[in-house]
C-alpha cells in the first residue's frame, strides 16, 4: 500500500511567532502547483523540541531548522524529491 510522505510544520508559539504562518501558505501552494497532494500529507504540530533553532518543518524523517521564505522551496525540493519525479 502507498503510504503518502509527512510534511510536518511546527505550531509551537515560537516557530508560529518566527513566520510558520506564512510558510504554511507557501507550502500548500507549492503542494497544489506541483499536483501533490495526493502524495504528501501536510499538518501543523506542536514542538519538534527545537524551539531556539526554528522555524522547524519535518519532511519525511528529516527536520529542517531555520526555515524562512528565501530556503522553503529548496527544503521542499530536497525532501519531495521522490514525488516530483
Amino acid at each position: 500500500m502507498f503510504k503518502k510522505k509527512d510534511i510536518i510544520i511546527c505550531l509551537g508559539s515560537s516557530c508560529f511567532a518566527r513566520g510558520n504562518k506564512e510558510l504554511m501558505n507557501i507550502i500548500s501552494k507549492y503542494l497544489r502547483q506541483k499536483n501533490l497532494s495526493g502524495k504528501v500529507s501536510f499538518r501543523g504540530d506542536h514542538c519538534f523540541e527545537k524551539c531556539c533553532e526554528g522555524p522547524n518543518l519535518k519532511i519525511g524523517n528529516k527536520i529542517y531548522h531555520g526555515v524562512n521564505k528565501e530556503n522553503i522551496i529548496d527544503y521542499l525540493m530536497e525532501g519531495l524529491k521522490d514525488e516530483l519525479q
